[in-house]
């Protein structure tokens, strides 16, 4: 079950925030990727922004065309139409593999990580390296991918200080989550590993590769290949697939 009941809250002049949960478990974000694509699928009159954190739905409308009213009554008759109560992340449509260095030079907080989450550095690698991982949303900057959930010895908190900077396509760990990161930036999260995987390129097409349901993999590679990638890197994948299921 969802552990709250879906709330509509309002958020700003032209939208709306439907809460499904106060923390990231897999029911909640399973919730929130079935609601998204419900409302998408209804397609609102008037509704121009559809997005999905890991606890919330956010619906933004044009307020010249639709009344907010009016947007709060058609959400509410799609949450009544779905059943949230049984939510689950939905089968993935597609699996990357993604090849990263994990640890060393390339993941200087790795250790301390893995120390963190009881595990020794090997098993560490092993772990996220077998890790069936999922987008569980995009946000914070365009395309940056929340991926998770790990076990819950991985339920790490954040630094208590802020690395001043990382670089672009860091691997990154905190709360049973990993991240890539798109651009160099500030973080207190644990740099654990890197990848030359850019998550969002406005030269490309889509700029933005991931998507909310995708199934990650990650792959070993060693600093010479990352060296390699960094070198010549077209379309900036870093080396990784895309495999379609379904």
């Amino acid at each position: 079950m969802t552990p709250i009941p879906p709330e509509i809250l309002p958020h700003g002049p032209d939208g709306l925030l439907i809460r499904l949960g106060l923390t990231p478990a897999e029911a909640t974000v399973g919730a929130v990727q079935m609601l998204r694509r419900a409302i998408e699928t209804a397609a609102p009159p008037g509704v121009e922004e559809i997005a999905g954190s890991l606890t919330s739905v956010f619906v933004r409308f044009d307020p010249a065309r639709v009344t907010r009213a009016e947007v709060v009554t058609e959400v509410q008759r799609i949450i009544d139409a779905t059943d949230l109560a049984s939510a689950a992340l939905p089968p993935p449509l597609r699996r990357w593999t993604i090849p990263v260095v994990i640890g060393g030079d390339k993941g200087p907080q790795f250790n301390d990580m893995a120390k963190a989450a009881g595990l020794s550095p090997d098993a560490a690698r092993q772990a996220l390296l077998e890790a069936p991982l999922r987008v569980l949303a995009i946000g914070f900057a365009p395309g940056l991918p929340y991926m998770g959930l790990l076990p819950p010895q991985w339920d790490v908190p954040r630094l208590p200080q802020i690395t001043p900077d990382v670089p672009r396509g860091a691997l990154v760990a905190a709360v049973r989550q990993l991240i890539i990161f798109t651009n160099a930036t500030p973080t207190g999260w644990r740099h654990i590993g890197q990848s030359a995987f850019h998550g969002f390129d406005v030269h490309r097409d889509p700029a933005t590769p991931l998507q909310a349901g995708d199934e990650i993999r990650l792959a070993a590679m060693t600093p010479a290949d990352l060296a390699a990638f960094e070198a010549d890197n077209p379309g900036g994948l870093g080396g990784a697939r895309c495999e379609v299921l379904r």
